[in-house]
């Protein structure tokens, strides 16, 4: 397998609309790196660079450590999966499997043994003589990842593979190309909006907006520690609730004032929060970062009346309308919690997060 390296990677069509800005990213040898982010943040136009489907603008790209900018597609030892699957409709699955080899002039015995090999990993062997109109979405993607297989190349690249398929087989396949990763030991770098499939996937996740890479990390490490504003809300379903607070001093305390509520803030963010006194700042929690009550605490709580209230089975999310915010917390699905009823949320501040009202960054 290989070591990928985008130095300074940019890409501007028609000398006017930049796509990729400075894009900065090396992927390790077996690793798995999913880049995500909302449509149209340039994460597509990076995978298209990377498999040569897409001309560099600026900045060089390295596979096994050769700069390959001028390299075309089919020698850069690389195989792509797209969200359309892109089955010849008039071969069979095996012959979709065995297409690429046969270009490349394998002999008819490792072209065989290649295709069996990949369709008893993925489960398809009953599948190989069917034509793919007689395939389910799952099993068509399968046939996808069976032609990379089959190639065996240096780097796997998915395209969305998953977005075209129900919530259920996402759910089966987004496991699948897990395991199917730990079993080739491969180096794989996946394309999705859903950050759902990114925090389950990835050994890194790398957060991309407008071009820009915003952050890169493990999915933890992103998800409780986020660079800025967008990465905090964009990892987490529901996403963090900001809040803008006054930062003040108080006999040796600093309390966050937001106007319809006031909070003592924990003694470990004393040391961030003391260049900010007397500013305002935003201020972030995670739904799962409340605990509701029907008391109020001068200081400790935030009151506000339910307004939605959505049942998940495993969970419940509760939508609180506070005169200036709603705020979204996440409770016991056994707790009984009525709309329209008054409520008091009280945070976990040790949790809070907090963040430059200009820059968006983290203020840490």
């Amino acid at each position: 397998m290989a070591q990928v390296i985008l130095k300074n990677i940019s890409k501007v069509y028609g000398g006017k609309v930049q796509a990729v800005k400075d894009c900065n990213i090396e992927i390790k040898d077996k690793e798995f790196v999913v880049l995500v982010g909302p449509s149209g943040c340039g994460k597509s136009t990076t995978l298209r660079m990377i498999a040569g489907l897409e001309d560099i603008t600026e900045g060089e790209l390295l596979i096994d450590g050769e700069v390959v900018n001028n390299v075309p597609p089919k020698d850069r030892d690389i195989a792509m999966v797209f969200q359309n699957y892109a089955l010849y409709p008039h071969m069979s699955v095996y012959e979709n499997m065995a297409f690429g080899l046969k270009i490349r002039k394998f002999s008819k015995k490792e072209i065989d043994e290649r295709v069996n090999e990949a369709a008893r990993i993925l489960g398809i062997e009953d599948l190989l003589k069917r034509k793919p109109r007689a395939l389910s979405g799952g099993q068509r993607q399968r046939v996808a990842v069976g032609r990379a297989i089959v190639r065996q190349p240096k780097v796997f690249l998915f395209d969305e593979p998953l977005s075209n398929l129900d919530a259920k087989l996402r759910v089966q396949m987004r496991a699948e190309i897990s395991s199917l990763h730990e079993k080739l030991q491969a180096t794989m770098i996946y394309v999705t909006h859903d950050q759902v499939e990114a925090l389950t996937m990835a050994d890194r996740i790398v957060v991309m907006k407008d071009g820009e890479v915003q952050q890169s990390g493990s999915p933890m490490e992103l998800y409780n520690n986020p660079a800025n504003m967008f990465v905090a809300g964009f990892i987490g379903t529901p996403p963090m609730n900001f809040m803008e607070v006054t930062v003040e001093s108080e006999n040796g305390s600093f309390y966050l004032n937001e106007g319809s509520f006031r909070l003592k803030a924990n003694m470990l963010h004393d040391s961030i929060l003391r260049p900010y006194t007397g500013k305002k700042i935003v201020m972030g929690l995670r739904p799962e970062d409340f605990t509701f009550c029907m008391k109020s605490e001068t200081d400790r709580t935030i009151n506000g009346t339910v307004s939605v209230v959505e049942p998940l089975g495993s969970e419940t999310n509760v939508f609180v309308s506070t005169p200036s915010n709603v705020i979204t917390g996440r409770i016991s699905p056994t707790a009984v919690v009525q709309k329209g009823s008054s409520i008091s949320l009280l945070p976990t501040m040790a949790k809070a997060k907090f963040f430059d009202l200009e820059t968006t960054k983290a203020i840490v």
